[in-house]
């Protein structure tokens, strides 16, 4: 990762939210692909050695994207999230969490509203996520799973598929 990229992760337990700003040196466009396309997402959603794989990802106000998370010996866990607002390459806000491999949500792992701003700046892209969730365990929950390290990685595998799409 570029060093210079802001990448700021804050937790506040009186409201249940997690803010993460994270800088992309990349276009707009190409960031914003990047969180909507499933051929895109598969590449970085997911730190390694796993993965995503897409099974659905309809992009429009109420679609959704149902998706697994998949081991390296190939145990999956699916997850769906379902978009209530998009506002091309602005914003897009949904609402997820952990679902069965057909889109049934449960309740195993938390859930949260996620909104994220896409912020074009002079050479890079700055995504301003809110993440609300429940209840002040279901945040916690979340944390304890790793959320932060995980999302670390994730946005260190999209930095490097942004470079090979700048190519």
């Amino acid at each position: 990762m570029n060093s210079n990229l802001l990448f700021d992760f804050t937790i506040d337990k009186a409201n249940n939210t997690i803010r993460i700003k994270r800088e992309f040196n990349a276009d707009l466009s190409s960031v914003w692909q990047a969180w909507t396309t499933a051929e895109l997402l598969d590449q970085w959603w997911g730190p390694k050695p796993w993965r995503a794989e897409t099974k659905t990802l309809d992009f429009r106000e109420g679609g959704y994207w149902l998706y697994a998370m998949v081991s390296p010996e190939g145990e999956r866990h699916y997850a769906k999230t379902n978009f209530l607002s998009i506002v091309t390459e602005k914003s897009f806000a949904s609402r997820g969490g952990s679902s069965d491999e057909n889109g049934t949500m449960t309740s195993m792992l938390p859930q949260n509203l996620w909104e994220n701003n896409f912020i074009p700046q002079e050479t890079n892209v700055l995504v301003d996520m809110l993440l609300t969730y429940d209840s002040l365990a279901d945040l916690e929950k979340e944390i304890e799973m790793g959320f932060k390290e995980g999302m670390t990685i994730d946005f260190q595998q999209l930095d490097d598929l942004l470079a090979t799409l700048k190519k």
